[in-house]
């Protein structure tokens, strides 16, 4: 059995990402059985073989300790300011492991425990537990019940599994501190038919056009990695202002027609677009991992309809009916994409599909879907995680990159002005 790791973000009440939850594909049936050794050793191996900081980023990580994994001190491989630890059922009735819970608690470590009920042993580790993960697909009365008992006993609350409006609603009512699931994961502030591009990248992009020398390969990647701005160029030069024979697919061809000098003209444009809070990150991250996930694992499959190009663009535009506020397919008309990437993003069948259900399958760590769709593809299992790491590495790389203090080129040319000797 293949081991999976993947990271899901945990956001708080304004809609920042505050955290990062590791999941893993672990045996069920039971914890107590060889089976949950050798998960046990598979997870030492991944965390040791790959930095926090490289993984995470600057995040905090939420990551499931079975009793094999506390006593094996696995948790000392995260820093106590970097790591949460959550803890089930059978943690807590695990004589061992709840003593290690304690010991962890003393070392300065915060817990996390999954779950609530009311029975003597969930308040027996009361004392130790900073934060109550509940599952919102549970109904609204233990919901309730759970979540005042939580804030009573004056513990942090994530609310789980908001994977759909009313349990977004609902969390939000009964003053969760932290959300996560798939409907929170693409949330942004309503804004119809518009959105911002990601200031921080958009001020790489302003330097880059304004050197003596551009260099479109480095203007490429920069608009590549941000899906609103590869999408206003498309759209752009697609429009009939250009009045193209054929339509551009391609980010770099639409440099290429473009030009330097009206690219500066369109970059000048978006620069006065009105200040707002814009989309969050976060989003634009999910878009930029999935067209480095989608082009990676493109290129292990055989016969692959679309190119490892096209996989990319899938990705990265998977996302543009959140941020647009509209259907996707509707969203997706705007642009000249094959027609087999918008099946694909649209619901639609055949291996293009498949590659693209497979992302969203690790994403949510839909274990079994994700293995039957590798199987179809013919991707071996055990690159999977291997191939996850290295986008998120780099993702995480870039990001880094993109909050460094990036000066316009309005700012240079005033710092210029205020070194030039007065005559």
């Amino acid at each position: 059995m293949e081991t999976y790791i993947v990271r899901q973000p945990i956001l708080d009440k304004n809609g920042k990402v505050s955290a990062y939850e590791i999941l893993y594909r672990a045996d069920e049936s039971s914890l107590y059985t060889q089976q949950d050794v050798w998960v046990a050793n598979a997870i030492e191996e991944f965390l040791g073989q790959l930095s926090d900081e490289r993984f995470l980023g600057e995040q905090q990580a939420f990551l499931t300790f079975t009793p094999n994994l506390l006593m094996r001190n696995i948790p000392k491989m995260f820093s106590k300011d970097q790591l949460i630890i959550q803890v089930e059922d059978n943690s807590i009735i695990h004589p061992l492991a709840k003593k290690i819970i304690y010991r962890f608690k003393k070392q300065g470590y915060r817990i996390a425990l999954i779950g609530f009920e009311f029975l003597p042993r969930y308040f027996g580790i009361m004392d130790a537990v900073d934060i109550i993960k509940v599952d919102f697909r549970k109904n609204d009365t233990t919901l309730r019940n759970v979540i005042n008992v939580a804030h009573n006993l004056q513990k942090k609350v994530v609310a789980s599994h908001l994977d759909t409006p009313e349990a977004l609603e609902l969390a939000k009512e009964l003053g969760c501190d932290y959300l996560q699931g798939s409907y929170v994961a693409e949330q942004k502030k309503s804004k119809v038919h518009r959105f911002d591009h990601m200031q921080s990248n958009f001020f790489q992009l302003m330097v880059a056009v304004t050197k003596d020398e551009p260099d479109i390969d480095e203007i490429t990647n920069i608009i590549s990695r941000d899906v609103t701005l590869a999408f206003s160029l498309m759209k752009l030069v697609n429009s009939a202002y250009f009045a193209l024979r054929n339509q551009v697919k391609s980010v770099q061809q639409a440099l290429v027609i473009l030009g330097i000098a009206q690219l500066k003209q369109w970059i000048y444009l978006l620069s006065f677009r009105e200040e707002s809070d814009g989309v969050q990150d976060e989003l634009i991250r999910i878009s930029f991992q999935r067209a480095n996930f989608c082009m990676e694992l493109a290129n292990l499959v055989e016969n692959l309809p679309i190119s490892g190009h096209e996989a990319y663009l899938m990705g990265m535009f998977s996302t543009l009916g959140t941020l647009l506020d509209v259907p996707l397919e509707d969203a997706l008309n705007e642009l000249p994409i094959s027609p087999e990437v918008k099946s694909a993003l649209t619901g639609g069948e055949g291996p293009s599909s498949d590659l693209y259900q497979l992302v969203l399958c690790y994403e949510r760590a839909d274990w079994n879907g994700l293995i039957a769709y590798a199987q179809r593809l013919q991707i071996p299992e055990n690159l999977l995680t291997k191939v996850y790491f290295e986008c998120v590495e780099y993702v995480n790389q870039i990001w880094k990159d993109l909050q460094e203090p990036v000066a316009r080129p309005e700012d240079k040319e005033n710092d210029a002005e205020e070194e030039t000797p007065v005559q």
